[in-house]
């Protein structure tokens, strides 16, 4: 196989199913040093494994996204700074509020689900991935359920312009950030002027690192890593999920026959769709990794969805499997920085593929034709997925 089109900032690189490009890597040059966005790669599982716990050496503190540098996020922070954030916010994701969140999240499933029942055809994407994820979110945080859709809204611009120069997306994305910042802007200080800390954003606005209270800028980050961390990720994997799983009916025939099976197939859905493509880490001192002479303030990225199809560490990684065991995936990451949301991601996918299964046991790609996906060199996944089936009544789920 000769060298495949690499460019790790294009995001149409990851557009146009990167998993050839990323095969070849492996095989060739596992520690690749890109001349088109001057960045080097990991492409080996126990390379990022190894990266990921030694942050002395891989530090996060000169920021997770080449492009920006360093933001003032907990994901931009190496210990002691980091932990200090990030207990902040631990609180609601422990895995007992988590628990107390699944009859919430199966109503908020069934009500999706309720509003397009009768039509017999929706997008899958908009109307049934996106919603939750974002409710889910949005009720941690305090969003006001009428603000969901500018949320919704402001998360996708702020998204659609990774790894893309047309200047149309990155006007979208920077009037997004402006419209969000006014928004988040107003709801600090509400939460700072009530006291209330009854949500994700009222502990945030009313809480203390060594004495000292988080600035706007803090919160106005921390909240919009939340939101996005929250909304965008576990969408795509509910879509790139349920694709998977139609465009391979003995698995889905399977999950149909042991639904008790469908928490392992979940992971595999993880595995399959790893919806976070790259966290950069910053080299602290000049040194050599696996042959590769890295010098300090070098910008490598961590490549999960490379990982996770790693022939070393997974039997027939190109194979979707519902039934694969063990799946040490790496969809949240690794180390510190593993996802702090990553049960509450597990509890919406397992109560939505239930309930598709369940209330919709004939759903079905509109089209046998490839599918396709955002231009994104951060987070992305499919744009749009049309699907049929049998239109059923409303269990009345009621308002969400």
């Amino acid at each position: 196989m000769t060298k495949p089109y690499i460019n790790f900032l294009d995001g149409n690189f990851y557009a146009d199913d990167p998993y050839g490009a990323f095969a070849w890597l492996r095989a060739n040059d596992p520690v690749y040093f890109d001349e088109a966005s001057n960045l080097w790669g990991l492409l080996r599982y126990d390379h990022i494994r190894e990266a990921s716990r030694h942050p002395e050496l891989f530090s996060s503190a000169g920021g997770s996204r080449p492009e920006t540098g360093p933001l003032p996020m907990m994901i931009d922070f190496d210990a002691p700074e980091h932990v200090a954030r990030r207990r902040r916010v631990s609180a609601g994701f422990t895995p007992v509020r988590v628990r107390a969140m699944e009859a919430r999240i199966q109503q908020v499933c069934d009500a999706i689900v309720d509003d397009v029942a009768s039509r017999g055809t929706c997008d899958l994407v908009e109307e049934i991935a996106a919603p939750l994820p974002m409710i889910a979110i949005g009720d941690l945080l305090g969003i006001a359920p009428e603000d969901r859709g500018d949320l919704l809204r402001w998360s996708d611009d702020m998204l659609v312009a990774q790894g893309s120069t047309d200047p149309g997306l990155i006007e979208k994305m920077l009037q997004a950030f402006v419209e969000y910042q006014a928004y988040i802007t107003k709801v600090v200080e509400n939460r700072r002027s009530t006291g209330r800390d009854d949500d994700l954003i009222g502990i945030l606005s009313n809480t203390d690192i060594d004495g000292e209270a988080l600035d706007l800028d803090t919160l106005i980050y921390e909240t919009l890593l939340l939101l996005i961390g929250g909304d965008e990720t576990t969408r795509h994997v509910i879509s790139g999920g349920m694709e998977a799983l139609l465009r391979h009916p003995d698995q889905l025939a399977r999950l149909e026959a042991s639904p008790q099976d469908i928490p392992l197939a979940v992971e595999e859905m993880l595995r399959w769709v790893t919806p976070i493509k790259n966290m950069n880490r910053t080299v602290v001192d000049d040194m050599e990794f696996h042959g590769s002479q890295l010098k300090a303030g070098d910008k490598v990225l961590l490549f999960y969805p490379s990982a996770n199809r790693d022939e070393l560490v997974f039997s027939q990684p190109n194979a979707f499997d519902t039934s694969r065991s063990p799946n040490d995936h790496m969809a949240f990451g690794f180390g510190a920085h593993h996802c702090l949301g990553n049960q509450l991601a597990r509890l919406e996918l397992r109560c939505m593929v239930s309930t598709l299964l369940t209330r919709l046991p004939d759903l079905a790609l509109e089209t046998d034709a490839e599918l396709a996906q955002r231009p994104a060199s951060f987070v992305s996944g499919l744009m749009s997925m049309p699907v049929t089936f049998t239109p059923t009544t409303s269990i009345g789920a009621g308002p969400v």
